[in-house]
C-alpha cells in the first residue's frame, strides 16, 4: 500500500504508524541484496526515525500538520537542505559549504510533515537522461536486474527508491525529462509541472530556463498531492475526468521515430484502452515539433546555461578531472557557443511555443511514448561513448519537447506487468496542470482495466 490517500486514511485510523513506514523503507535500503547503496548518497536513518516518532505523537494529539505527515520520501541530491552541502551527484561539491536555507519546495514538504529518508543518487549535475553515475554507482531498473538495465536519469536513485519500496515517493527535477524518463524506465509515475508553478530556488541548476521540480510515485494521485504541496496549493487526489469524447492528439511526426517493438506494442495497447473508454484519438502531424531539434542543434538553452553555472567551478585547479567526463564534455561545449546563438534560441523557442499552442488548441491532451526504447543495458553504455551519446539524445527526445514548450507532462506505466517497462506520456497545456492530472487519473484507471 503506497497510495498517499490510503496511507493518510490508515495513519489517521491508527492501523499503521509513521514509525512502521520508516522502518519498512530503511529495511529495504539496508538490504544487501537490494539497490540501496547505489540509490542513495546519504540516508537519514536516525533523523527519519525521530521525525516519525514526532509525527506519530502529533497525530495522536490531533496536531498532525497534514494528512500526509509521517510519509517517507527520497529527495534528489541537488536540493539544498540547511546544514548540508549540496553535491548534486558530484564529488567536486561533496565537501562544499553547507546550505544555509532549505530549498522552498522541500521546506513546504517538511512543513506538511513529509519525512526525507535520504538524498537520492542522480546523474552528476543532472546532465543526462540515462542515470549513470561513475562516482556513486548506478542503481538498476527493477526490470531484468540480472542484466543490469539503466534506471533513467537524471533522477535515477529517486525512481529506484520508489520502485523498490525504499521510499513511498521521490522528489526530483526535470529539465529535459529527468522525472519522466526514470519513471518510464522503472515502471512508476513521473510528473513535470509547468515550471513556474514550483520555485526552483535551492535546486542546483542545470538550465535556469528549462528546470522544473516534480514528483515520482506509484500513482497519479500521489504525484498530484506532492505537486500541490510544493506549489503551495491545497493537496487532494484529482477527480478523474470522463474519457468519453476526450480529444487525444497523437503526434504522427517526431515522437515515433526509432521506436522499439516493445514500446510500439505497449503504446498501441494503451491507445486501444483509451479508445475503448470513449476517447477520440486523432493522429496528426505537428510541424512545430520538427522545429525543436534545429533550435537545439547549436546547444540550445541548457548547454550555455550549464556553462554559465560551471565555468568558475571548472576553472579551479584539479576540479575538471573530478567531473564525470561525459558530463564535463557537454558542459564545456557551452563555452564555445556565441551569445548571439543563445539569444536566437530564446527567440526561436518563443516562436515554436506560439506555433504549437495554435496547432494543439483543438485537443484536450497529447499522447505519445515517454521514451522510444526500453531500458538498455548499463554495461554497454558504460563501455561506449558513442552509444552513450546517441542513446541519451534518443531517450530525451520526446520528454524534452515538453520542457522546450513550457508545458506540463506526465509519464504513466502502460506495459504488461513483468514485461519491459514502457511509459505513456500525456502532455497538457502551459499552466494546465490541474486539468492534466484529472485526465491522467482517468487514463491510469483505463490502463488498469
Amino acid at each position: 500500500m503506497n497510495n498517499f490517500t490510503d496511507l493518510a486514511e490508515s495513519l489517521a485510523a491508527g492501523t499503521i504508524t509513521s514509525a512502521s513506514l520508516v522502518e519498512r523503507c530503511l529495511a529495504q535500503i539496508s538490504d544487501p541484496q537490494g539497490e540501496g547503496s547505489a540509490s542513495f548518497t546519504k540516508v537519514y536513518a536516525e533523523s527519519a526515525r525521530a521525525s516519525a516518532a514526532a509525527n506519530d505523537k502529533l497525530r495522536l494529539a490531533g496536531r498532525a500538520p497534514s494528512p500526509y505527515a509521517g510519509i517517507p520520501i527520497s529527495v534528489k541530491d541537488l536540493f539544498d537542505i540547511a546544514g548540508e552541502p549540496t553535491p548534486a551527484g558530484s564529488v567536486v561539491l561533496a565537501d562544499a559549504e553547507p546550505a544555509k536555507v532549505t530549498a522552498p519546495a522541500i521546506a513546504r514538504l517538511l512543513a506538511a510533515g513529509l519525512i526525507p529518508i535520504g538524498r537520492s543518487n542522480m546523474v552528476e549535475f543532472a546532465f543526462s537522461g540515462l542515470g549513470l553515475n561513475p562516482h556513486y554507482g548506478t542503481p538498476r531498473s527493477p526490470w531484468d536486474r540480472e542484466t543490469g538495465r539503466i534506471p533513467g536519469g537524471s533522477t535515477s536513485g529517486g525512481a529506484v527508491s520508489v520502485s523498490d519500496g525504499m521510499a513511498i515517493a521521490a522528489i526530483g527535477t526535470d529539465t529535459g525529462g529527468s522525472c519522466r524518463i526514470p519513471a518510464a524506465m522503472c515502471g512508476i509515475v513521473g510528473y513535470k509541472p509547468t515550471a513556474r508553478r514550483i520555485p526552483t530556488i535551492g535546486a542546483f541548476p542545470l538550465s535556469t530556463t528549462l528546470d522544473s521540480i516534480g514528483p515520482l510515485a506509484d500513482s497519479v494521485a500521489c504525484c498530484a498531492i506532492l505537486d500541490a504541496i510544493m506549489a503551495g496549493e491545497t493537496p487532494a487526489a484529482p477527480a478523474p475526468m470522463s474519457l468519453t469524447g476526450l480529444r487525444v492528439a497523437l503526434p504522427a511526426n517526431f515522437v515515433l521515430e526509432q521506436m522499439e517493438n516493445e514500446v510500439a506494442q505497449a503504446y498501441a495497447n494503451a491507445l486501444a484502452a483509451l479508445e475503448a473508454a470513449g476517447a477520440k484519438l486523432v493522429e496528426t502531424a505537428f510541424p512545430a515539433l520538427d522545429e525543436i531539434a534545429p533550435v537545439q542543434a547549436k546547444g540550445g538553452l541548457n548547454v550555455p546555461e550549464a556553462w554559465a553555472t560551471h565555468r568558475a567551478l571548472l576553472a579551479i585547479e584539479g576540479n575538471a578531472e573530478r567531473y564525470d567526463q561525459r558530463v564535463r564534455a557537454r558542459i564545456e561545449r557551452g563555452g564555445s557557443i556565441p551569445a548571439a546563438d543563445y539569444i536566437d534560441a530564446i527567440r526561436a523557442r518563443a516562436r515554436v511555443i506560439a506555433a504549437m499552442d495554435l496547432q494543439t488548441r483543438d485537443y484536450d491532451v497529447l499522447a505519445m511514448p515517454t521514451c522510444p526504447r526500453v531500458p538498455p543495458a548499463i554495461a554497454a553504455l558504460e563501455a561506449d561513448d558513442d552509444a552513450y551519446g546517441t542513446t541519451n539524445l534518443l531517450m530525451l527526445r520526446n520528454t524534452a519537447a515538453a520542457n522546450f514548450l513550457d508545458r506540463c507532462a506526465i509519464s504513466i506505466p502502460c506495459h504488461v506487468p513483468g514485461e519491459a517497462p514502457v511509459g505513456l506520456m500525456l502532455m497538457g497545456e502551459t499552466m494546465g496542470d490541474a486539468r492534466l492530472f484529472r485526465i491522467a487519473a482517468a487514463v491510469e484507471a483505463a490502463l488498469a482495466e
